[in-house]
């Protein structure tokens, strides 16, 4: 079950194959990237590489302890390479290695050497480590299973409706189909790896030493996913409900949760002025079911937890995506490509003529004619408001990205 294809990332890395550049392949644990790299590599052998060809290490295996020495992996890298053919490196959770971009650097300029790795902290793209092999890399950004993906589990998906239900309350890790939607299994699961990578992404790496304050905070940006907050603003609020924390930790916590890939923050980014914006941004969690998991079905709510959904699909399908600001009206989403720029407003229901307006009238007020889309998880959905687009929501999730 758990290996499912993932087709766009698998585009991207055949797309690359063979180039000279470093394939490095990011996201939260247990998203899929071993999974994709273990499938592109059953690609290489099927499409004639022979296996003495593909060297390929996962850090996290204490069969290869001795091979985290910079060192001692290099030379068995030597000690494996074939002279006179393409060699594929595909090194899972590399960051792990000692001075790791030593090693990578060594292999880029070898003109046999077609090099991916994995990592699930951004501690493997810090802005020291990129500096280092700035221009020599790309980076494909992994996220748990789309909708799209998640309903290929499903024998028939004629009940889009409650699948959407049930992506909302178990979420998208490409195990948890596995599971047979048994919620107290789910939650297990979820509570397992959720535990992995505070304690270890988080707390381990960053030496935090008060977790109870982390988990709180972490218990607040989920309870308010989609809310415009600061760090200051997150600091009073904790600290007025008996939590007494100061602006730099939460700056600090929220960095580092950031950088393992379990919350995402959403920038706000002026329309008119073509400006990027510091304050009042919104967070974002990485997975629904983290945050039913975590917060239960007492503080779920529907219109933030599909928010949060459409925040990741935008996330899959465009380069960038902010949240708009033009003059003193608010854009939920502005999504940034080469090709320019698309607006999104999310609402759940927009039956209501008064709620149909006020949804309306920011897309309304921007003058450019780029794409602009309110999406809904109306059934009766479609329509077209002077080029503004009405899509059911369910609908624009199952159509294929790419």
């Amino acid at each position: 079950m758990e290996n499912v294809n993932r087709p766009v990332y698998f585009k991207k890395l055949l797309d690359f194959k063979d180039k000279p550049i470093i394939k490095i392949v990011t996201g939260v644990r247990r998203c899929g990237k071993s999974t994709l790299l273990d499938l592109f590599k059953n690609h290489l052998l099927q499409s004639g590489v022979e296996s003495s060809q593909i060297i390929y290490l996962n850090f996290e295996d204490y069969d290869n302890k001795s091979l985290r020495n910079p060192d001692n992996l290099y030379s068995y890298i030597k000690s494996v390479m074939s002279p006179d053919k393409m060699n594929y490196f595909i090194f899972d959770e590399i960051q792990i290695v000692e001075d790791f971009t030593q090693i990578i650097d060594s292999l880029y300029i070898k003109n046999n050497a077609d090099v991916y790795i994995t990592g699930s902290n951004a501690d493997l793209l810090s802005s020291e480590i990129a500096t280092l092999i700035s221009g020599r890399y790309v980076e494909i950004k992994m996220l748990p299973l789309s909708f799209l993906e998640y309903s290929t589990f499903e024998n028939s998906i004629s009940d889009t409706q409650k699948l959407y239900v049930d992506y909302t309350r178990f979420g998208s890790f490409p195990f948890v189909p596995s599971l047979e939607k048994r919620s107290d299994l789910i939650y297990e699961y979820l509570q397992s790896l959720y535990n992995t990578i505070v304690l270890k992404d988080v707390v381990a790496r960053n030496k935090i030493a008060d977790v109870l304050m982390l988990q709180s905070l972490v218990e607040f940006i989920f309870d308010n996913i989609g809310n415009p907050v600061s760090s200051k603003s997150i600091a009073d609020a904790m600290t007025s409900n008996g939590r007494k924390i100061d602006t730099k930790t939460v700056e600090r916590y929220l960095k580092c949760l950031e950088e393992s890939f379990i919350i995402y923050k959403a920038k706000r980014y002026d329309v008119k002025g073509k400006q990027y914006l510091k304050s009042l941004g919104k967070y974002y969690v990485v997975d629904p079911g983290f945050r039913m998991m975590l917060l239960g079905t007492r503080k779920f709510d529907s219109g933030r937890v599909f928010e949060n959904i459409i925040y990741l699909e935008l996330l899959r399908r465009h380069s960038q995506v902010y949240i708009g600001k033009c003059d003193n009206l608010e854009i939920d989403f502005v999504a940034i490509d080469e090709g320019g720029l698309s607006y999104y407003q999310i609402a759940e229901t927009v039956r209501e003529p008064e709620t149909l307006a006020r949804e309306l009238k920011p897309l309304q007020s921007l003058s450019d004619n780029y794409p602009k889309y309110l999406l809904t998880l109306d059934v009766d959905a479609g329509g077209d408001y002077d080029g503004i687009r009405k899509i059911n929501a369910i609908d624009w999730l199952l159509e294929t990205a790419f």
